[in-house]
């Protein structure tokens, strides 16, 4: 196999397949619908990329592999299959990609990608040369992907479209578990039993971490104690393996410090605001620990991580009002994000701009969204973006009125959010964009707003 065509390669998950294809020699090529920013930046490190979908772009290929969005009626999905090429999902494919390696896997609701980020830094810092694959761009790396020298693949284990199950981790970690995805998980128990399959798929001599500040995790972990996975906990609760404890927050970051069962392993002072973020670093640090590297420089080496593209990224400060772009589309996530942003900026107003992302996760979990969105000061919730799913005649503005104090605006369109924005934002104010989809267009557009405010003034 020389010759990989990704359909998707504009994707988070494919466009990291394509960098550590490309960086280990393969020829790769690929299509999607959108250039999107990593679909440029594929192209820029040398895959061979196509705007739409036509059968003789696969010519060459030995391999396809496709998104999980990419229907079975596609027409390189249809081409490559009447000429016996084999096509693959991610799950069977990342089987494949990470076969001998020392694979390092973070699965979880929420906080997977920034925990990964973290374990791939400090990896990075302590000269081990990792392969590692993202969900995001991990800020002081410049990339959400990489083929290291080294036998550790860090990775993130996506659950949607069971991705997660085409792994057999060494070390494998679950942040929390919180129903998501009601269109590949119909249920809350299909979704639990997709985390306990993935346990299962951890090397005999692998080991787990699990957080136990998370009752759904703990619930899995106290399950699978009569296996024979090798089980440690994590979190702030005292029966947890690692603990984080004495935690104080400076300037608006949190610090604590970090104990294994009764040994004091240090003192950590995190650069990320955020309760959830003591969490993410405990893991990291709990993985490093097991792997028997150096704690004490990856302590360090994680007091200087600043984050990860799109998860609380502070874009700018224009006339006094600071933009952050955020991938956040659960409820927990807002609240999180929502939560940090008080402890960073206790004093300023905090606006939430959220673009509710598919229709079957925005209307089977509204009430949550009415209750993390009723957490900012103000809030415009923006038209609920499609992805995969077909129009079900379901719209998010009644949960912009449902919203108490008449605190959130509805917009079907961007224009007229963004007018409305500038009209609103003043100095002193923190505006978040949760997207996961195209609102960074928002984003965007309120910066340049603003810029040409200043200029003119």
């Amino acid at each position: 196999m020389k010759h990989v065509h990704l359909i998707g390669i504009g994707g988070t998950g494919l466009s990291a397949i394509a960098r550590v294809l490309l960086e280990k020699g393969y020829t790769v090529s690929g299509s999607d619908s959108v250039a999107s920013p990593l679909f440029n930046a594929v192209n820029s490190a040398g895959a061979r990329t196509f705007l739409g979908h036509a059968a003789e772009q696969i010519a060459g290929a030995d391999l396809v592999v496709r998104s999980s969005a990419i229907p079975d009626d596609n027409p390189e999905v249809l081409a490559a299959k009447s000429e016996g090429i084999p096509v693959l999902k991610r799950a069977a494919f990342l089987e494949e990609l990470t076969k001998g390696q020392d694979t390092l896997a973070v699965a979880g609701s929420h906080g997977k990608t920034t925990t990964t980020a973290m374990l791939i830094w400090i990896l990075d810092q302590l000269g081990t040369d990792p392969s590692f694959i993202a969900g995001g761009v991990v800020n002081q790396l410049g990339c959400n992907a990489r083929a290291g020298t080294s036998s550790y693949f860090a990775i993130e284990a996506d659950e949607y479209d069971y991705m997660f199950l085409g792994l057999s981790p060494r070390v494998a970690i679950v942040t929390n578990i919180e129903h998501d995805h009601p269109d590949c998980f119909p249920t809350e128990a299909d979704y639990r039993a997709a985390f306990k399959a993935f346990l299962e798929r951890v090397q005999p001599d692998g080991k787990a971490l699990l957080c136990l500040d998370d009752p759904e995790t703990k619930t899995l972990a106290d399950k699978m104690a009569a296996t024979d996975l090798d089980i440690l906990g994590y979190g702030t609760t005292s029966d947890a393996d690692y603990q984080a404890t004495d935690i104080t927050v400076v300037d608006g970051s949190p610090q604590f410090s970090l104990r294994y069962c009764s040994e004091d392993l240090g003192r950590i002072k995190l650069n990320v605001p955020g309760w959830h973020n003591v969490l993410n670093a405990t893991a990291a640090l709990a993985a490093i620990h097991l792997l028997g590297l150096s704690l004490p420089e990856a302590i360090r080496a994680i007091g200087k991580f600043t984050g990860v593209g799109r998860r609380f990224e502070i874009l700018a400060e224009v006339d006094g009002i600071t933009v952050i772009d955020d991938y956040g589309h659960h409820p927990t996530q807002l609240s999180a994000t929502l939560e940090a942003a008080r402890s960073r900026y206790p004093d300023s107003r905090i606006w939430a701009i959220w673009q509710p992302h598919t229709f079957s996760r925005t209307q089977s979990l509204e009430k949550a969204f009415i209750r993390a969105l009723a957490q900012a000061d103000r809030a415009v919730v923006l038209k609920i973006y499609a992805a995969r799913e077909a129009y079900p005649g379901y719209s998010a503005e009644q949960i912009a009125e449902a919203l108490p104090d008449a605190k959130a605006d509805y917009f079907a369109d961007f224009d007229a959010a963004t007018a409305f924005l500038l009209n609103e934002l003043a100095p002193g104010d923190v505006a978040i964009v949760f997207s996961a989809g195209d609102a960074t267009e928002v984003s965007q557009a309120v910066l340049d707003g603003l810029n040409n405010r200043v200029t003119k003034e």
